[in-house]
């Protein structure tokens, strides 16, 4: 069963001569304690193209030291990473294979660099004798591995390099504060940070060709350029947030989803730039993955609505067994949710939409307009779903409140998401225009969505109380929830145009072409 740990480290610049300096006069250490030296022979893996050193990810599987197995590590942020720890096998375990399974896709993970280090450890520890971090001078020796090495198909030798580095590490519950103190220790010595962020990707721009980040496309400052730009970066965010969420991170479902929404607009959008003959059927299967993965995040959103509705009532007023309900409710529908959305990222119809999104990069069906300048095209395209969001809301407004106002509502919610999505795709061309009306189309999106989750909700109270009721259990808490809902949907109408107002302020699109 894998394991993760979250390291958070630093590296530093070092050679075979280099003398560590008395870390116990650091703040807070209180000794420095010899542990000797491991050897370490780790074996990393990664696609022939290096997909995942590309995106900083690395595999290995290590033998020596006290956590032998299968690591994959993915970064947090600079120097923090998250490594997941699998026992020691001759094979990929499959835990660790269905993490990379949106780079991999079908294909497979190969040797591409063997380590082995001389690993000269000190622990830090306090006056406790607590572990504080460990200090380790690692003598590094990379050989670049040719390809299929181990299966009896490679030809020609590998590269190879050696090095000296150190490296600190926090130990769990430590203060990264410690890190900067250890790390102004050494710098009197004249010891500075790594160059390289790990010792994997050293190894492979000492050793032979480290992965590039892949070519603008389009001609600069043309509507194509912008818009594959912008298309990357969401498909890019997809590929991402697949290992977080079936990693169950907080907020990866609504990432993911939101990042298929933002591509499958970008399509709608600027269908005068990218042929729609390809990004049609991409969107509808975007869709069907955004409708997958929704079931679960709609399910968070209510529950986490519903609890709080019910912590912010007096107790006197809770009658029942309203908070178990819920949470009976929560633990049965959360489980066929999160089910539902890991079996469609399991399918193999979730990898041809991925080789898709990879096929319109590589090859972008790119229209007339596309090479046209950018800042023209792309507010056209703006002022066009504005507007469209303008129809909506007129005509939602003009409504008598009750279930055919609601549905007005949340179409207007909907063309309020696509007016801001083009207008944050056109930001790094558009600037400071773009930006402000995004941020004001932003908040009517946002109030919209209040009232779609009350009236969301209202459902499901309703819902809730029938059952209650059914079973001899009083309902009226159910009731006073729903009173609530139906109050805060009928704030967010009252609010709806002036916040609107301030979102289709005369000059407000206008400005975006400059």
């Amino acid at each position: 069963m894998a394991e993760t740990k979250r390291e958070i480290e630093r590296k530093y610049e070092a050679t075979g001569e280099t003398p560590v300096p008395d870390l116990a006069r650091v703040p807070g250490v209180a000794a420095v304690v010899d542990r000797g030296v491991m050897e370490l022979d780790a074996v990393y893996y990664d696609t022939p193209d290096l997909r995942l050193a590309a995106d900083a990810l690395t595999l290995r599987r290590r033998t020596g030291g006290d956590d032998a197995g299968w690591h994959l590590k993915f970064p947090v942020d600079t120097g923090i990473r998250d490594e997941i720890r699998a026992p020691l096998a001759d094979t990929l375990p499959g835990e660790l294979a269905g993490l990379l399974r949106s780079r991999v896709r079908g294909g497979e993970v190969v040797p591409v660099v063997r380590l082995r280090s001389a690993r000269d450890v000190r622990h830090l520890v306090d006056a406790d004798g607590t572990l504080l971090a460990e200090l380790s001078v690692d003598t590094v020796h990379a050989e670049r591995l040719p390809k299929g090495k181990g299966k009896g198909k490679g030809k020609g030798k590998g590269t190879e390099a050696t090095w000296t580095e150190i490296e600190v590490e926090l130990a769990d519950g430590t203060d990264p504060a410690l890190l900067d103190a250890v790390e102004k220790r050494l710098g009197k010595k004249g010891i500075t940070p790594s160059a390289s962020a790990s010792k994997l990707a050293r190894a492979l721009a000492d050793t032979g060709d480290a992965p590039r980040p892949p070519a603008a496309p389009g001609e600069p400052g043309t509507a194509g350029a912008a818009v594959l730009a912008y298309a990357r970066e969401q498909i890019e965010a997809i590929v991402a947030q697949d290992p977080a969420v079936r990693r169950d991170l907080p907020d990866a479902v609504h990432q993911l989803r939101v990042a298929c929404r933002r591509l499958r607009s970008a399509f709608k959008t600027y269908r005068r730039v990218l042929d729609r003959d390809v990004t049609d059927p991409l969107g509808e299967e975007l869709k069907w993955l955004a409708g997958e993965l929704g079931v679960a995040r709609d399910q968070e959103v209510l529950d986490e609505r519903l609890r709080a509705r019910v912590e912010d009532l007096p107790r006197t007023l809770v009658l029942g067994p309203v908070k178990a309900r819920l949470r009976r409710r929560h633990a049965a529908r959360g489980r066929s949710a999160r089910h539902q959305a890991l079996a469609a990222l399991d399918s193999a119809r979730y990898l041809s939409l991925l080789d898709g999104l990879d096929a319109l990069l590589a090859d972008p069906p790119l229209r007339k307009a596309a090479g046209r300048s950018a800042e023209k095209v792309l507010a056209k395209a703006v002022r066009k779903d504005h507007g469209r969001l303008a129809t909506r809301i007129e005509r939602a407004l003009a409504l008598d409140p009750g279930e055919e106002r609601d549905l007005a509502l949340h179409e207007a919610r909907k063309a309020a998401k696509r007016a801001r999505y083009a207008a944050d795709a056109a930001r790094p061309t558009l600037g400071k225009p773009a930006k402000r009306l995004s941020k004001r189309v932003k908040a009517v999106q946002s109030l919209l969505g209040e009232h779609q989750d009350a009236v969301v909700a209202r459902g499901a109270v309703r819902e809730l109380g029938l059952v209650a009721h059914g079973v001899g259990e009083s309902a009226f808490t159910w009731g006073l929830l729903y009173g609530h809902e139906e109050a805060a949907a009928e704030a967010a109408e009252r609010e709806l145009p002036e916040v609107w107002a301030r979102a289709s302020a005369p000059g407000l699109t206008a400005a975006l072409t400059r």
